[in-house]
């Protein structure tokens, strides 16, 4: 159990140092920040190291003064520096997430080039502040020369690196680049909550049993929402306890203090510690994130979307590029198989029974409200048709084709509301390859 509970406290850790501005920028700083206490301690103990520094930078290698002025003048530059791209960074994230969507401010915190400068130019910092205490007179004089020449090639790099951070910015803050970014988090996250490839043939999934009156309840005790779950943990908890677990609250969702995070068969097998023990399985925080949470990355896209075509916005184009990206995405999870929803330890004694989403349930996340907001646009609808299209291409189940074409059936007949019948014969066209595809060329057409 304690291996376990390490497991998910490193995972969280690691998840922290991909996604804030504390943790990876904090040991860039500090490990440059010992190098040059270290390097500063080693010349002095080392003397013969002082002349691997060139005289042409330093005709006398035993002048603390030269040292003293060009570090103290780096580590004042440096925080200047520092403040111009703290004062960059938050400009843009305001602009960010006025413009497209404030969700989109984890993924801005991911960007590792972003938090790659911050460490570098602090580093820089602390590594001149550290090694400026060496630079002294008495009580014999002694000058860090090849401390100062590191000093001095790391201001050279932090200029490169400050002209290749404002063209990354640039690239960024690009609507295209932060819906790509965001796609490309959510295949990974798919690719890691679900590695096996679909089966051509497959057993139907078994439906999670209803409760039963003999389960109790283990109520969250803090609020938040639900991150990740340490599925493992919890089976091997159950086993243990001789339970049966059943997560109510899946991941993505809101749970409030005082609600069942899950409820368990026997509850009078259950005691205090045993029932911190299993919510010591689920990480909850303020916000939701990737770390198993497709929906999210979706809804993040899909919040772009609805800005860009709202009346304020207007911006179509935008609105295409995350239908498209968003089509990319379901196309992804629907080549992978579903994560099963019941395990068993031993075979056939169910532990723990878990909904993880559907992929309906992510079609009606990624399209439902775009398709409400676009019926006044052809353009966005007639994306939406090509990406129902796009992934019934990729689908073999004829079930699975059906409701995509009932989907684009909704779609026409939405748009049949707000246009008139010339701006309706794409779309028809459109629906019919989408209905020949899922077997229903049969099929009426879209009212009018």
């Amino acid at each position: 159990m304690v291996t376990e509970r390490l497991f998910l406290s490193f995972r969280h850790v690691t998840y922290t140092l991909r996604g804030g501005f504390l943790v990876r920028p904090l040991i860039i700083a500090l490990t440059l920040g010992l190098t040059g206490a270290l390097l500063s301690a080693l010349e002095e103990t080392v003397p013969a190291l002082n002349t691997v520094a060139p005289t042409v930078l330093f005709p006398s290698h035993a002048d603390p003064q030269v040292a003293q002025v060009i570090l103290a003048a780096i580590a004042a530059s440096m925080m200047t520096v520092v403040s111009i791209v703290f004062a960059v960074l938050l400009m843009t994230l305001t602009l960010a997430s006025m413009q497209f969507s404030p969700r989109i401010i984890v993924s801005f915190a991911r960007d590792r080039v972003t938090q790659q400068t911050l460490g570098i130019f602090l580093g820089t910092f602390s590594y001149c502040v550290a090694a400026l205490p060496a630079a002294r007179s008495i009580p014999r004089p002694f000058a860090p020369t090849l401390t100062v020449l590191g000093a001095m090639l790391l201001a050279l790099a932090c200029v490169a690196w400050l002209l290749f951070f404002i063209h990354h910015i640039s690239q960024a803050i690009s609507v295209n680049h932060i819906v790509e970014k965001i796609a490309s988090e959510t295949e990974v996250i798919i690719d890691e909550v679900m590695p096996e490839r679909r089966r051509p043939e497959r057993m139907p999934r078994v439906a999670i049993p209803e409760p039963s009156e003999g389960e109790a309840g283990v109520v969250s005790d803090v609020s938040g929402y639900v991150r990740f779950v340490d599925l493992r943990r919890l089976v091997l908890l159950a086993r243990s306890y001789g339970l049966s677990v059943r997560i109510a609250r899946r991941v993505g969702q809101f749970v409030p203090a005082g609600v069942s995070l899950l409820t368990v068969s026997r509850p009078e097998r259950l005691s205090p510690a045993r029932s911190a023990e299993l919510r010591g399985a689920f990480d909850i925080g303020p916000t939701r994130t990737l770390q198993q949470d497709v929906e999210f990355g979706i809804l993040q896209i899909v919040d772009i979307a609805l800005r860009a075509i709202s009346p304020a916005v207007n911006d179509p184009s935008t609105a295409i590029n995350c239908v498209d990206q968003l089509s990319r995405i379901l196309i992804r999870f629907a080549s992978r198989e579903e994560p099963e929803g019941l395990l068993y330890d031993p075979p056939g004694t169910l532990r723990v029974a878990m909904m993880w989403p559907s992929l309906d349930r992510l079609l009606d996340a990624a399209f439902d409200q775009i398709r409400l907001y676009a019926q006044s646009d052809v353009a966005v609808s007639l994306r939406l048709l090509r990406a129902l299209d796009d992934i019934a291409s990729t689908i073999a189940d004829p079930a699975a084709r059906r409701h995509l074409a009932e989907r684009g059936t909704r779609i026409v007949a939405g748009c049949a509301v707000r246009l008139d019948e010339h701006e309706l014969g794409d779309l028809r066209l459109r629906l019919a390859s989408l209905q020949r595809r899922a077997g229903r060329a049969e099929l009426t057409e879209a009212p009018v």
